[in-house]
């Protein structure tokens, strides 16, 4: 899986948690796994404001794009993240 973030100055926050291809996305559960390899996933067809990018999976890996949201005192990593690679099941740590 590779989680790219997007980030937005936005007071919300963001938790996701991840098991598989299943993602938890603030308590909301979204299962990628049935996507098949070259297909492409509308981000309009996933009910969740924080994906903003379609959803793809090349060469095995679930690729998809996430708002990141950032405060005011946000970090250089918050505001120019790079994206997640390979995150072990669990809850995924995201720069603050």
């Amino acid at each position: 899986m590779i989680i790219k973030l997007s980030p937005q100055r936005r007071d919300d926050e963001l938790k996701i948690g991840k098991r598989s291809d299943v993602l938890t996305i603030n308590g909301e559960r979204f299962d990628f796994r049935e996507l098949p390899e070259g297909a492409v996933l509308p981000a309009s067809a996933v009910d969740c404001n924080f994906v903003i990018g379609d959803i793809t999976r090349k060469d095995g890996e679930l690729i998809l794009t996430l708002l990141l949201p950032c405060g005011p005192d946000a970090t250089a990593a918050a505001n120019f993240p790079a994206d997640i690679v390979s995150p072990p099941d669990g809850n995924v740590s995201l720069p603050t």
